[in-house]
């Protein structure tokens, strides 16, 4: 905020270009029009590098309170209503499928079931039995109600029934949510998940721009140009023919695919923006995706850049892993956008214009907030912060004062990272996971520690995973590219949802409780670890 009494704000007005990284395509019919017209995902695999030169503007109104970070306002839809105040809820859609009422139900119940219809339960039912049923046959039933499938000959489903009116084909679908909690369902049989949210198309025209193989993992790279994140962020997604639903079912090849794309993304598109490569010469098929020594001697190209004091257009990164999947039968999404794993990245701008003429605006990243903190705290202790973090977990002291249990809350350790759990959590069970050296994000991570991060990783969400955790959000905290604090370290929190903390009044006031000691919770994510150490080799 302004001292002069204005709220200031940054608009966005991307425009961009972005390296096609991809090496093949899944090229494939997506269904049928109304007038039987095949629908294809050409949009989907684009040759050559792509340009979005009139993406839709996106507000960001940094917090007057910063340490509450920043609004991002999506245009369009605000637009709209601003026209109409009055289409403005909270209350869950309540429109789709499922005719049926309280008295049908009572009704329904008292007869033979054989001879009820889906279609006549509440809607309710519907949502409650797509979430949660694991029958195969009754979540086909269900499928045929969400949406228009095609059969071929034999009758099994082929594709969905697509309305060619518009900018692009759309899927008649008759329920968004029931269809949603279906495509999420792991039950769901392989061919009607393919048809409904995992073949390449079925979600959008969003563009695959790069792909990791690798034995029987395979990721694809997506691009989401108009979302949320200024500037385009990017989604590593388990691919069609590599289905996890699961971190039970995630591998550590699998693992290791879904970082290597993001790391591969970031050093790529910094070379671009510091001129290091050429955008058309860095989609060449024959270079993607990068090996070890490629990725390696890109990085640090791009880091010798920054250390000269060279400044481009982006200065941060964004990560972040929304894993799981639930819905309310009441209408509430609970958590994340789909079960299928993939994670999420972007980079961060370092200025953006301002809604005042020529003042610009440091787009909001959190870790400034983390730089922030250890600035005011060396000035006022006369120490580095994280030095001292790092020597409390070592040194700590269980929070009871017994002496009979164990005090760790180190989870996993080697020489380059730690897992360890905070002792004030949050969540109901948070992890963390950061470098002991002085790393303070993926452009100063070398292979070593970039290996040591994604074993991390992995070790600690499989250790949730046994745990029974199955929501779990993850998200990066990192410096400034130009960061001059040696000392602050990257690190990635991992906070799962407990079942009976769905997050209110206590959060939203920064006092988050708890019903265990952190030491306790270490010891239990220690027990959950993998026996055998090799299993985590690639």
């Amino acid at each position: 905020m302004d001292p002069g009494g204005r709220f200031l704000w940054a608009i966005h007005r991307p425009h961009f270009s972005v390296v096609n990284l991809r090496r093949h395509s899944a090229l494939g019919v997506l269904g049928r029009d109304e007038k039987g017209n095949e629908v294809l995902n050409i949009a989907n695999f684009p040759d050559g590098p792509l340009d979005y030169g009139e993406s839709e503007e996106i507000v960001e109104i940094p917090n007057s309170f910063p340490f509450w970070g920043a609004t991002y306002i999506l245009t369009w839809p605000a637009g709209k209503l601003a026209e109409a105040p009055g289409d403005f809820s909270f209350e869950p859609a309540g429109r789709g499928v499922g005719s049926g009422s309280e008295e049908s139900l009572r009704e329904i119940l008292g007869e033979n079931d054989q001879g009820a219809k889906l279609s006549a339960l509440p809607r309710y039912l519907l949502l409650a039995m797509a979430q949660n049923s694991r029958d195969p046959a009754l979540l086909s039933r269900l499928a045929e109600l969400s949406c228009e499938l095609i059969h071929d000959a034999n009758g099994a489903p082929v594709g969905l029934r697509y309305h060619s009116g518009g900018e692009r084909p759309r899927p008649l679908i008759h329920d968004h949510d029931l269809y949603e909690a279906l495509g999420n369902n792991p039950a769901l049989p392989l061919e009607l998940k393919g048809i409904m949210v995992l073949f390449p198309g079925a979600q959008g025209d969003s563009p695959v721009v790069g792909e990791y193989m690798d034995g029987e993992t395979h990721v694809w790279e997506y691009l989401r140009a108009n979302s949320y994140i200024p500037w385009g962020h990017f989604a590593s997604n388990m691919a069609h023919d590599s289905v996890r639903y699961s971190a039970g079912q995630l591998s550590y090849r699998d693992m290791l695919g879904l970082r290597h794309l993001y790391y591969q993304r970031v050093y790529v598109k910094l070379a671009v923006d510091l001129k290091i490569l050429d955008p058309q010469g860095a989609s060449e098929t024959d270079q993607a995706p990068l090996g070890p020594q490629e990725l390696e001697e890109l990085r640090s190209a791009v880091l010798e850049r920054f250390s000269r004091g060279e400044t481009g257009n982006f200065s941060a990164t964004m990560w972040g892993w929304n894993y799981g999947f639930d819905f309310s039968p009441s209408g509430f999404r609970l958590h994340a956008s789909h079960q299928q794993i993939h994670q999420q990245f972007a980079l961060v701008r370092e200025e953006v214009d301002s809604n005042l003429q020529g003042k610009s605006l440091p787009s909001f990243a959190v870790g400034d907030l983390v730089a922030d903190f250890a600035s005011e705290y060396k000035g006022r202790h006369g120490r580095d912060f994280f030095q001292a973090y790092i020597s409390a977990i070592v040194n700590n002291r269980r929070t009871d004062g017994r002496m009979d249990l164990p005090s760790s809350l180190i989870v996993h350790e080697d020489d380059d990272v730690m897992v360890f759990i905070p002792k004030a959590q949050r969540s109901q069970g948070e992890v963390q996971v950061m470098t002991k050296k002085e790393v303070g994000n993926i452009l100063e991570a070398d292979v070593t520690t970039r290996l040591a991060l994604d074993r991390a990783l992995f070790m600690a969400i499989k250790a949730l995973h046994r745990l029974g955790a199955r929501m779990v959000t993850s998200y990066e905290v990192s410096k400034r590219f130009h960061g001059a604090d040696r000392d602050q370290r990257l690190f990635y929190c991992m906070l799962p949802r407990h079942p009976q903390s769905p997050g209110a009044f206590s959060e939203r006031q920064q006092r988050w409780v708890t019903g265990h000691y952190p030491e306790d919770f270490a010891r239990a994510m220690r027990m959950m670890l993998p026996a055998d150490p090799t299993l985590l080799t690639p």
